[in-house]
């Protein structure tokens, strides 16, 4: 059975965290068979299936987009580790109880019930599945029956993450929404916990736990050194900390407070790197260039200085947008 093949598969992911190769073999292997049966190669030429879907606040990935996720390596890697890691624990603080899962833009292969049902009994854990792209959802039903796995799955819903109201949301335990990219340019991660997190349980966990943007400055390296050295410039955004201010289900701000990171005119600092750290959970970290979400933005500074300080915010309506400015 096509599902003992991912099992087996998921657990040599997790086995081999610290093998890449054998690590990139299996998740390779899960996404020739995800293709197979999904025949997204063919349905990915369609128009519709390259273009981004707007939300309520930003933008959802494409169907074809969603499913390139699978094979960003340490991402993939990283999060299933998490996942299993927190199911666990749940069931250990939650004994006797199916552990309920609600996962937020799953995308056409909806990975993390696809790759991680395999590993538990139905009776373990449940799923509901939210997504945008009625094209990814209907494709990740399908997928997800070919697996013989619908046993698994409470209910599925096409709707907008960022506005959408979970029925009976206090019976979840974990929370997943890998709705996010570098710099949290675009994708929506942060309004969908603005949006979820009142509604659900406060010991609910999420999956990314938490995302930051922060901000560096790098200085010339010096006769004999390899390293760069770098000096802090400041949080741009911790997202967490951010959603706290949420708990009274206020609306969705327009912008979130401007940042401001100081550069003295008689530095000798090369460039500003703006890195994003992505938290997945307990000690689990994806840092810089380890996926394409945490790829850094690295800006050269020029000299003569015609500035004394970089002011980063936010945008969240109508998109979200990192935006800056000099002074």
């Amino acid at each position: 059975m096509l599902s003992n093949t991912i099992k087996e598969l998921s657990t040599t992911i997790l086995n081999n965290q610290a093998d890449f190769e054998k690590s990139k073999e299996a998740i390779d292997e899960i996404h020739k068979n995800f293709l197979e049966i999904t025949n997204i190669l063919d349905l990915g030429k369609e128009l519709q299936n390259i273009a981004a879907v707007p939300t309520a606040s930003g933008m959802a990935l494409s169907l074809n987009h969603a499913a390139a996720c699978l094979i960003d390596y340490r991402r993939t890697t990283k999060l299933l580790k998490g996942m299993v890691s927190l199911i666990r624990t749940k069931q250990q603080e939650h004994p006797n109880e199916t552990i309920n899962i609600f996962y937020a833009g799953c995308g056409p292969y909806a990975p993390f019930i696809t790759m991680v049902a395999p590993l538990f009994t139905s009776e373990e854990v449940q799923f509901t599945l939210l997504e945008i792209n009625a094209a990814s959802i209907k494709m990740a039903e399908k997928l997800i029956t070919e697996l013989q796995l619908t046993d698994y799955v409470t209910e599925y819903h096409t709707a907008d993450a960022v506005t959408f109201q979970i029925p009976d949301a206090k019976k979840y335990h974990i929370l997943f929404s890998e709705t996010l990219d570098a710099l949290l340019y675009r994708e929506s991660y942060m309004p969908i916990l603005w949006n979820m997190l009142p509604q659900l349980s406060k010991n609910c966990a999420v999956i990314p736990n938490n995302v930051i943007v922060k901000a560096s400055l790098t200085i010339p390296l010096q006769q004999g050194e390899t390293v760069r050295k770098e000096d802090e410039g400041g949080v741009i955004i911790n997202v967490r900390k951010t959603v706290k201010a949420n708990f009274k289900n206020k609306p969705l701000p327009e912008k979130l407070p401007t940042v401001k990171v100081h550069i003295p005119k008689d530095s000798n600092y090369q460039t500003m790197i703006v890195d994003t750290q992505v938290h997945i959970y307990d000690d689990i970290w994806l840092t810089r260039n380890e996926s394409s979400l945490s790829i850094p933005l690295e800006m050269e500074i020029v000299y003569p200085l015609t500035f004394s300080e970089v002011s980063f915010f936010y945008q969240l309506k109508p998109s979200v947008e990192l935006k800056l400015s000099y002074k």
